[in-house]
Order: C-alpha cells, then structure tokens, then sequence
C-alpha cells in the first residue's frame, strides 16, 4: 500500500499601506515619514524607499496637484521578495519622462533630478495612466532573502 502526503504551504500575507495625503510639503513629508514607519514595523529596510517616496510625493505635490484633490501612497510587500511603492495623483495629462530617457539638468539648475534618484535606487520603476484623470508613478525593490 502506498500512502501519499500533501503538505500544503501558505504563504505570509501581503503586507500593504494606502494613505491619501494632501498635496502639500506637509503631506509629502509625511508620506516618507509614514513609510519609514511602516518598513521599519514590517521589519524592512526602509531608506532607500524613503528617499523614492520622498521624491515620487514632491512630484505629486508639484507636478500633479489639483485644488481639493489627494495624492495616494500604497506600500506593498508581495511574496516576501518585492517592495512595490506607488504615489498616485489626479494629473493624468502630466506624464514625466519615462524610464530610460530622462535627460540630465543642467549644472546650474535647482530640480529635476527626482526621478534620477529614483531610477537609481529602485530596482524597476514606471508610469501607469489611469483611470482617468490619474496616474501612478510607482517603484519596486527587490527584497534580500
């Protein structure tokens, strides 16, 4: 006789965040601060995506306001191996430059170098469009084992 065992292995939950925050200083500030917050609960890293947050919320706060609208910053932990980061804000119609043809200010200038600190510290990041009028910026880390 021949017995057959099946194990069944769950894995952890997906942890997640998602907070609307204004689009002010204030409610960029607060994006880095809650994620620093929640990454150091879960156990996590966090400065590298606190510096990605940071500059994915001042461009919701600068590039997509909208009087009497919301960013939204969602954190998720998939698979134990990946850290997902989106800011979402509601100006659909201002797309940044997409991954791999952002050009470099000039020496002089005061900004601009946001999303190259975020292409350098993130492992993948892009731009999704929609549902209208929004769109997200988001940015994945991959997790050491």
């Amino acid at each position: 006789m021949t017995q057959e065992i099946t194990r069944t292995e769950h894995s952890a939950p997906t942890r997640q965040f998602t907070v609307l925050l204004s689009p002010t200083r204030r409610g960029a500030r607060l994006a880095r601060l809650l994620t620093t917050a929640h990454l150091t609960h879960w156990g996590l890293p966090a400065e590298s995506a606190a510096h990605i947050v940071a500059e994915l919320a001042t461009n919701a706060t600068v590039h997509g306001r909208v009087a009497g609208r919301d960013f939204r910053l969602y954190l998720a932990v998939l698979r134990d191996a990946l850290l997902r980061i989106e800011v979402t804000d509601a100006r659909g119609e201002r797309l940044p430059p997409a991954p791999g043809t952002l050009d470099l200010p000039g020496g002089e200038a005061e900004s601009g170098r946001g999303l190259l600190i975020v292409g350098a510290l993130a492992d993948r990041w892009g731009i999704d469009v929609g549902p209208a009028p929004r769109k997200t910026v988001w940015a994945e880390l991959d997790l050491a084992p």
